[in-house]
């Protein structure tokens, strides 16, 4: 024990902290940090490896399709510096078998070594969802230039809104599946004091879900933008409600267009949006205000979770990488009905989502396209993907309105 509290008033995250909540509350510090965990402790477990392996005979995500019982007897023993298990971490796909529009994950993290410690597991995953990318050997770039995307302007006949996000993690604080209540609220703050500092454009205002009126509830339920309690069993049953809505909150600068989520399924979500088809536009606020706000982070002494083979680190390891999610929506009344719309969508490494979020089916014909891939290409190259690829639907739309043949595309290449 001795030596364990020596390693953690040695650490600098630790020393920080505990001079944020000053000298005189050592357990708060505990709280916070929680290393005083032996890193690598064996989990109590009473019945072997092979019966506790989940029945995933009926599932169709990642982490079923690369689970097998020699990995889990492997790593079920594990946990972080944290505390977090495997078992933990693979709740989500153990409850949620499949998905009506796309092939989940089945995990997450619940924080920055689970990626580390369950690599035998989630590397896998990793390379089948992220198109074959190798975190073992490959380097993932990022490029915040907006000025390099080109031909960002949609025909607005068909595009009814565009957006741009990422999540941003605090680096030294549990993700949201396995963060204490102490943790959850030192995100908020940290948060909330960095965004104090924006200035112009970005200036706005931060409203906690806890304490907001009733007011302003009801204009940012109007304003599309306020995100309720988790009701999707993937987010539940990865332990991301607890405690709702403790230290959540969602801040936007005054003309409403850039938009941070704290706490929901990231510590952050950083968000660009308007409507119309002016993707150009929203991509510039999103890299203008990105950058913005992890400088203010960084003077507070702070940093974002970041590695090189993985990019920012995530809850979901389908948000690694870029963390980026640029998309529209796009309304295709023939092209969707179209038995070839499936195919040219993943040719084009693009994803159909209902226009209400991933649990949500399709209002009619308006869809939410984005980017299919987060990780091994930059912020850049991602946006480009979604501008060429919904020019291309949208080209198609119109030749079938005018009853002329359209083509599949071949498969994109990176």
């Amino acid at each position: 024990m001795a030596n364990n509290f020596a390693r953690m008033l040695s650490s600098k995250r630790n020393v920080r902290i505990l001079s944020l909540i000053g000298a005189g509350s050592l357990t708060a510090g505990f709280l916070l940090n929680r290393e005083h965990v032996t890193a690598g402790a064996p989990a109590r477990r009473v019945y072997p490896a092979s019966a506790e392996y989940p029945d995933l005979r009926k599932h169709n995500n990642c982490m079923a399709s690369h689970l097998t019982p020699a990995i889990y007897a492997k790593l079920v023993d594990k946990t972080t510096p944290n505390g977090y298990s495997l078992d933990q971490a693979i709740q989500t796909g153990v409850d949620n078998p499949g998905h009506p529009f796309i092939k989940t994950v089945g995990m997450v993290a619940g924080d920055e070594e689970s990626y580390e410690v369950f690599a035998d597991l989630l590397d896998p995953v990793i390379k089948e969802r992220h198109n074959g990318y190798d975190p073992q050997i490959m380097t993932h770039p990022t490029d915040l230039d907006s000025s390099k995307l080109t031909s960002g302007n949609f025909d607005e006949r068909y595009v009814l809104s565009s957006r741009v996000r990422t999540g941003r993690s605090i680096r030294g604080l549990s993700l949201p599946p396995a963060c204490t209540r102490a943790e959850r609220r030192e995100v908020e703050r940290v948060v909330v004091d960095a965004l104090a500092g924006l200035k112009g454009d970005l200036a706005g205002t931060y409203y906690s879900l806890t304490h907001m009126t009733d007011q302003e509830q009801q204009q940012l339920i109007d304003d599309h933008f306020l995100f309720d309690k988790p009701v999707s069993p993937l987010l539940t049953c990865s332990g991301m409600a607890r405690d709702w809505p403790d230290a959540r909150g969602i801040w936007h600068n005054n003309t409403k267009t850039f938009l941070i989520w704290i706490n929901e399924e990231d510590h952050t979500r950083v968000i660009s949006m308007e409507k119309g088809g002016n993707m150009k536009r929203v991509f510039d606020r999103f890299c203008t205000g990105l950058k913005e706000v992890e400088r203010l982070i960084q003077e507070k002494g702070w940093e974002f979770m970041w590695n090189e083979r993985l990019g920012y680190i995530l809850t979901c390891p389908s948000n690694l990488g870029t963390g980026l999610r640029a998309g529209v929506h796009v309304n295709l009344p023939k092209l969707s009905k179209d038995p070839r719309f499936a195919k040219i969508l993943d040719n084009l490494r693009l994803q159909k989502r209902g226009t209400g979020g991933v649990d949500t089916a399709a209002v009619g014909s308006t869809f939410d396209i984005s980017n299919l891939d987060r990780l091994g290409q930059s912020e850049v190259q991602l946006v480009q993907t979604v501008v060429d690829g919904v020019n291309y639907l949208i080209d198609c739309e119109k030749k079938l309105e005018k009853g002329q043949d359209i083509k599949i595309p071949p498969p994109f290449k990176k």
